[in-house]
């Protein structure tokens, strides 16, 4: 699978559905919202933007910014099919010292 990272932090709205359509135009199987390393991470509004752009035969990886159960549920809800978060066991509401499996 290929998977393209668009810093949406640093895009305005066309320039991020440009960088939508020409990935999916590449091959791309996913597109990313960000390496959580800029400004912000996922935002509601450019999940919704990018699975607008790249429909529902592609996906659209959540990445950034994704603290919480409920940071995770509405990106999922805005159209993200995959989630990158660092906060994972929070999330599913594990401690670090519990086994998440």
């Amino acid at each position: 699978m290929v998977k393209v990272i668009i810093e949406t932090c640093l895009l305005t709205d066309e320039e991020k559905e440009i960088a939508c359509k020409l990935s999916i135009e590449a091959g791309a199987d996913f597109v990313k919202t960000s390496t959580g390393f800029s400004k912000w991470g996922a935002k509601e509004e450019d999940v919704r933007l990018m699975r607008r752009v790249v429909g529902s035969e592609k996906g659209v990886k959540a990445s950034g910014g994704v603290h919480s159960f409920e940071d995770a549920v509405k990106m999922i809800e805005a159209g993200a099919n995959r989630i990158g978060a660092s906060s994972s066991l929070k999330i599913i509401g594990k401690s670090n010292e519990e086994k998440a499996y």
